[in-house]
């Protein structure tokens, strides 16, 4: 039994477990003693790119401006490195492009571009064609918070702005029965009020500045909009006058039917004629307004019977309410004009001012764009009428 015990086929299997067992035993009791001891707590490691990731943090949350001027320019790099990134990941560039047009954030887009660079840090082509892009950018001139328009930096501008507000109504009643858009009937305003844009002007220091209304004329031109009498009464008889180039149609006829009730009389009127009266108004420059749509909407119809439309031609409109009926002379190519003025040295015409202001997006908030200059109304109720 003895001998058996130590031969070699029980000594080498006892001895195996022996050690075994001895090893178990080690890696238990380390194990317990690196787990009291956190011997085994990981540290982590410290990503490469971790002073990029500050920086884009400090980047958004310090210096990143969030004035108008600002956002515009953040949109601006937005696109064009959306640009750049659609040449070499298109799905990439259009994850961000769909995200800053749902969330508007310029923040967000930039972020993710950020993202983008880092994981493209060594794409050379990509890398080359971002600096590129970024070099053009820089060559350009800086931009600033001034209209591109320069009559629009003045301090008059913005006094008549706030002016114009205030006959928002007055503007909207007029473009309403008549159809014609309110943004162009301001586009005529702006021009007639804006020759008195000289702080040096009697006009200016005693209206415009310090009550922010707009100038009343009462001296051979009358209202807000600078309308001559004689031209006043041809835009009332040609409401009535179906054989004219001029006629509107019968639900025009009576606009300008005088009411005999009401006075209009105040104490800069009282000698004027009834048509007049009405034009020069302290606060109420609904007149003018009327006969500014209804004189934009005769030339129109007269242009438009010839064979030469010009209802998207604020510039041209313009410059024929400024001129009157004598100049108007339908043709293939019209001429932008009408008189010329200074406004602080620089010298303007009527109908190209008309034509900045309409298309320079200012006051577009309160007087915005509608989809056609006349009769966008009636448009509308026809298409509401056709789905019912």
């Amino acid at each position: 039994m003895l001998k058996f015990l130590k031969s070699k086929w029980i000594k080498i299997p006892y001895t195996v477990f022996l050690y075994a067992f001895a090893i178990y035993g080690f890696f238990l009791t380390a194990t317990y003693l690196a787990v009291k001891f956190k011997w085994t707590n990981n540290e982590g490691m410290i990503d490469e790119n971790n002073r990029y990731f500050q920086d884009m943090h400090n980047k958004y949350n310090q210096s990143f401006r969030v004035d108008s001027v600002s956002m515009q320019q953040h949109r601006y790099e937005a696109l064009n490195r959306i640009m750049v990134l659609n040449q070499f990941h298109p799905k990439n560039a259009e994850y961000i492009l769909s995200t800053l047009l749902k969330t508007n954030d310029e923040r967000i887009a930039l972020k993710m571009l950020d993202a983008v660079d880092l994981r493209l840090r060594k794409n050379k082509k990509y890398r080359v064609a971002l600096a590129d892009m970024r070099s053009k950018h820089s060559k350009r001139q800086k931009t600033t918070g001034l209209s591109v328009f320069e009559w629009m930096n003045v301090a008059e501008w913005q006094d008549f702005k706030i002016a114009v507000q205030k006959d928002k109504k007055y503007i909207d009643s007029a473009a309403r029965i008549t159809g014609v858009e309110s943004r162009l009937i301001v586009s005529c305003l702006v021009g007639e009020q804006i020759r008195l844009f000289n702080s040096n002007r009697e006009s200016y220091k005693n209206y415009i500045g310090p009550l922010k209304v707009l100038v009343l004329e009462n001296h051979l031109s009358y209202g807000v909009t600078g309308i001559k009498e004689s031209t006043a009464q041809k835009i009332e008889n040609f409401l009535k006058d179906s054989t004219s180039v001029y006629y509107l149609g019968k639900e025009y006829a009576h606009l300008l039917d005088y009411d005999s009730i009401r006075s209009y009389k105040n104490n800069i009127n009282d000698t004027m004629s009834v048509r007049l009266q009405r034009l020069v108004q302290f606060k109420d420059h609904y007149y003018s307004y009327l006969y500014t749509a209804l004189f934009l909407k005769q030339m129109k119809m007269q242009w438009e019977r010839a064979g030469y439309p010009i209802d998207d031609r604020p510039e041209i409109l313009a410059s024929l309410f400024n001129l009157g009926y004598q100049r108007s002379k339908p043709k293939k190519n019209p001429a932008v004009g009408g008189s010329d003025f200074k406004i602080h040295e620089t010298n303007y015409t009527f109908g190209a001012v008309a034509f900045e202001f309409y298309y320079s997006g200012e006051l577009a908030d309160v007087f915005p764009y509608q989809k056609s200059m006349f009769d966008w109304n009636k448009k509308q109720a026809k298409s509401k009428k056709h789905k019912r």
